[in-house]
């Protein structure tokens, strides 16, 4: 995998894992609020600079993941952020490795799985793949994911040369992934976020999160669909701030 480094070495270490269909560029909005941290953002297998990786599982990235972070904690706090398919990997590393992470923020995890969707994923996206190649339903995608125009042809020129395949593995793995029995025993505090327009199932995914770990929070972004750190930046960095400093959150947010 690629990874993007940033920040200050000697400081606290915050890794940021990016969702589905976009790669480390996502974060941007995150590298000169958190510069006084040590900032790894890695292009997932398959996304961004690491689409030459055609094989994708979060169990295996979160592996590797934890690899990569053991060496760098050593007596630095550990933070790992995750959004929507990077938060399903925040899940599974806390499930591989209970004791690595101190801080883990989860946005917007899917952990209900859709056995269903699963068996219908590869005939839709083999059927309508032609559409990713077009740059108006690029656009409309853009406005759904909170892509602002400085970010559209990254996201755009990069969504053409992602695999086909290797787009259907990340939809399946998504779709299947289900909650870990012993994710309750990470050692990691744990903040669960959902936006407010979002879907039930995901709502309902967070109040599941909360309630399998004994120290979780969760809340809600308001008038949020799927997308908070593109959609609000300020409000997402001053949560992410407050919650790992231990100080109240801004106001603006609602418990879940």
């Amino acid at each position: 995998m690629f990874v993007k480094e940033a920040g200050k070495r000697t400081g606290p270490l915050l890794v940021f894992l990016h969702g589905g269909g976009v790669s480390g560029w996502m974060w941007n909005q995150q590298l000169e609020y958190f510069n006084h941290y040590h900032i790894l953002i890695p292009d997932l297998p398959g996304h961004g600079q690491s689409r030459e990786e055609n094989v994708f599982s979060i169990r295996d990235t979160a592996e590797e993941l934890i690899k990569w972070i053991k060496p760098e904690n050593s007596d630095k706090k550990v933070v790992v952020v995750g959004f929507s398919l990077g938060a399903q990997i925040v899940v599974e590393m806390l499930h591989q490795e209970p004791d690595l992470v101190d801080y883990a923020m989860v946005n917007s995890a899917l952990v209900r799985p859709n056995p269903i969707l699963h068996s219908l994923i590869s005939p839709m996206i083999k059927s309508t793949s032609f559409l990713i190649k077009n740059r108006t339903f690029a656009r409309l995608q853009s406005k759904e994911l909170y892509i602002n125009e400085g970010n559209f042809e990254t996201y755009f020129q990069e969504s053409k040369k992602m695999r086909t395949e290797t787009l259907i593995q990340v939809l399946q793995e998504n779709m299947t992934y289900t909650l870990p029995g012993n994710f309750s025993q990470a050692k990691a505090e744990i903040l669960v976020t959902v936006g407010e327009k979002e879907k039930g199932i995901m709502r309902k995914s967070a109040e599941d999160l909360v309630q399998a770990h004994p120290a979780s929070n969760g809340i809600i972004f308001p008038q949020v669909g799927h997308g908070i750190p593109l959609a609000n930046p300020d409000l997402f960095n001053r949560t992410l701030d407050a919650w790992v400093n231990k100080q109240p959150l801004p106001e603006e947010l609602r418990l879940l």
